[in-house]
């Protein structure tokens, strides 16, 4: 790869884990919208849930989640009550019939809920939502929170995935990011959740850290791979002190450049791929045998909040503060402070504060770019099929942009477009071609590569 053709595409542009992008979400759409939008899914629906746990014992300062760190659990107990009142009103709003085929615990850290706490959670769950039998339950988790109470209490309510930032295991990289965690803690909480019978584990490894290098880079890939994870997630680190205050604590001359960021994604995923790990998308990797892997070979694969997903249900419902929930209708997001989240469900039951009603061309437009960053390439008979005479706009977008494109990213074999393997590092500079709105307003995104 040339270095001047990296440095002059590492722009910032949207990671495109919705179309539009959160940015563009308005205050038109609040709560009695997000009421309306519920009441509207039919029985027989399956429906993901995502619950926010907004806190952490400590904070990292690479971190970009809606967090803050607490010193007393006090607070956390307090949000735990209202997020049930949340749960029991959302469960209420819905049809008879609709099942939960999918559930994940993100944050902030819902490692340090209590383990009691971690039961009440489920069971206002449970009460709330029909579950179904072999439903996916999956929990991110800090090293440093783990117990072996907490181990149980995960184990005891199904979870059948655990997430494990791992970031970069260099002591010097960890000390500048405010995020301390041996690879010997690491490995106990994965013996952990696989002793109490979890079928699958996912690392996250971040490039583009402070003081981080190849080597290290390299070093904590190989770490990675001896504990045989299902999963391995290669996130870029986003550096955005204008939303994420904290990120000003991290030295900003100590940053690798576009084009250092740029070889350590490279190397390391040659690593991955050597060791048998499919590549994902753009970010992640996955053993053959995985669901992931055989969602991209079905054509299944899927990109939300999460990231990529084989996640079926068309329904995301978010619980807690700042969660997005995705429907037909469009998306939704809850107040992001924890004192008006509180407030609002005390009042209504629900806490929306802005969303996006999407359009056909939005519907058109998001199709096009979730399979861009799942597959890289859609066809005409594909758009056409989906989306008839409206596929006129998208088709004729995608020939001027295969005919204009001088670096060789995108290119047209027939009936099928595609981002070529010169552009595949790119693919977000790609999607963003077929964004009708990327350019407009203030919205400020992370760099591409």
């Amino acid at each position: 790869m040339n270095k001047e053709l990296v440095e002059r595409y590492a722009t910032a542009v949207p990671r495109y884990t919705s179309y539009p992008t959160a940015p563009h979400f308005s205050p038109r759409i609040d709560s009695a919208k997000y009421g309306e939008w519920l009441g509207g899914v039919a029985a027989g629906t399956h429906v993901s849930l995502y619950v926010h746990i907004p806190f952490c014992d400590r904070l990292c300062w690479f971190c970009g989640c809606n967090t803050k760190q607490v010193q007393r659990y006090d607070p956390v107990a307090t949000y735990l009550a209202s997020l049930h009142g949340e749960i029991a009103t959302v469960g209420a709003r819905l049809a008879d019939g609709v099942t939960v085929s999918a559930l994940h615990f993100g944050g902030g850290s819902p490692t340090m809920l209590e383990p009691a706490d971690i039961a009440r959670l489920n069971e206002a769950l449970r009460l709330g939502f029909a579950f179904e039998p072999d439903a996916e339950i999956s929990v991110e988790m800090d090293p440093n929170d783990m117990t072996e109470d907490r181990f149980d209490a995960f184990a005891a309510i199904g979870m059948t995935r655990a997430s494990l930032g791992v970031q970069d295991f260099d002591e010097a990289v960890q000390a500048a990011i405010n995020r301390e965690q041996t690879f010997e803690q690491t490995k106990g909480v994965v013996d952990g959740v696989r002793a109490r019978g979890v079928r699958s584990v996912n690392l996250d490894i971040l490039y583009g850290l402070p003081h981080q290098t190849v080597e290290s880079v390299d070093k904590t890939v190989h770490q990675c791979i001896s504990l045989d994870p299902d999963r391995i997630a290669l996130f870029g680190y986003a550096h955005v002190p204008w939303m994420k205050k904290h990120q000003t604590m991290i030295d900003e001359t100590a940053l690798p450049g576009a084009w250092e960021r740029f070889v350590q994604q490279d190397h390391a995923a040659k690593i991955l791929v050597a060791a048998g790990y499919q590549p994902i998308g753009m970010d992640h990797f996955a053993k053959p045998g995985d669901s992931l892997a055989v969602a991209l070979r079905e054509g299944r694969l899927r990109r939300n909040f999460q990231g990529y997903t084989d996640d079926r249900a068309p329904v995301l419902i978010g619980l807690g503060t700042s969660a997005i929930g995705q429907l037909p209708q469009g998306y939704v997001q809850n107040s992001p402070a924890s004192g008006d989240y509180q407030r609002r469900i005390a009042e209504c039951g629900l806490a929306a504060v802005r969303g996006y009603e999407l359009s056909q061309d939005d519907v058109m437009r998001s199709a096009v770019i979730e399979k861009l960053m799942c597959e890289f390439k859609f066809s005409r008979d594909w758009v056409r099929g989906k989306f008839g005479d409206g596929a006129s706009a998208i088709i004729e977008e995608a020939d001027y942009l295969a005919g204009a494109d001088a670096e060789g990213f995108f290119a047209r074999d027939g009936d099928t477009y595609r981002v070529t393997d010169i552009g595949k590092p790119f693919v977000r500079v790609v999607a963003s071609h077929f964004d009708a709105y990327f350019g407009a307003g203030k919205a400020r995104h992370s760099v591409a590569v």
